[in-house]
């Protein structure tokens, strides 16, 4: 099965580095013209070194502003867009509740969620013109079920897993297919960061920390970013043509989780 993107014009947020530059590397393979946000410059840079044809700008996805200056500006050079993928995000504090400051839940919900509206408005706007049109939002298993210590997270992705529900009911007799992708914990520097702050909280050390982690999924295993960015590329194409209003899992079957301090 060969999936082909050609012709497709995509967003992808957050899109310079980690799961975000899988995806958009995997969509410019499969002929995708692909154009990404970022808040870091150098990779930024770094990914317009790779990919000198695809656009590539600073943004916050939490900003109106940022948000509608790069879409206006991709959809005048592309011409239009096919693809949304929302994928920005942040990892939020690692504390029982009643340690988390009104900030930094703020800034989770903010980047996680609003970010997600704040794109998913102006593509909407698009996409119902035309009668076409794809979103897939990058939630987390965490958006499936509870996580401790993880509260501002785990909500903004309940938050982003409904938001994407609903919009797939809205949007669909418009030819609109929203569906939402949930990672479990993906083998990358910022998974492994919450891991060592998840282990550090059970007075453990990562590598005591991981196997207890692990043996509580399924498959026993971490997920890659590619195995993300496979789902996306599927989802992005026809031959997802009617499938909407999904959660699909990428995460060695996470459902499964429980806490690390059970397993045997």
């Amino acid at each position: 099965m060969q999936i082909d993107l050609s012709g497709k014009a995509a967003i992808v947020t957050a899109g310079a580095a980690g799961i975000g530059r899988t995806i958009a590397d995997q969509f410019i393979e499969c002929g995708a013209r692909v154009a990404v946000c970022d808040i870091s410059r150098p990779d930024l840079d770094e990914f317009l070194s790779h990919h000198p044809d695809a656009h590539a700008s600073e943004a916050d996805v939490s900003s109106p502003e940022d948000v509608d200056h790069f879409v206006d500006a991709v959809e005048k050079e592309f011409g239009g867009l096919d693809i949304l993928v929302n994928n920005a995000g942040v990892s939020g504090p690692t504390k029982s509740v009643d340690e988390i400051e009104p900030d930094e839940w703020a800034r989770t919900l903010d980047v996680n969620l609003k970010g997600a509206f704040l794109f998913a408005r102006r593509a909407a706007l698009i996409f119902k013109a035309q009668k076409q049109g794809t979103i897939i939002n990058i939630v987390s298993t965490a958006g499936r079920v509870g996580m401790p210590l993880r509260t501002p997270y785990s909500a903004s992705k309940f938050g982003l897993r409904g938001f994407s529900d609903t919009l797939a009911i809205e949007l669909g007799e418009y030819g609109v297919r929203v569906n939402a992708i949930l990672p479990g914990f993906v083998d990358g520097p910022r998974g492994k960061r919450v891991i060592a702050e998840q282990a550090e909280a059970q007075g453990m050390s990562y590598d005591e920390y991981l196997p207890l982690f692990l043996h509580n999924i399924s498959l026993h295993v971490a997920v890659s970013a590619e195995d993300v960015a496979a789902m996306a590329a599927f989802l992005a194409s026809d031959f997802a043509k009617n499938v909407s209003g999904q959660s699909i899992g990428v995460c060695g079957n996470f459902e499964s989780y429980r806490s690390p301090a059970m397993a045997p």
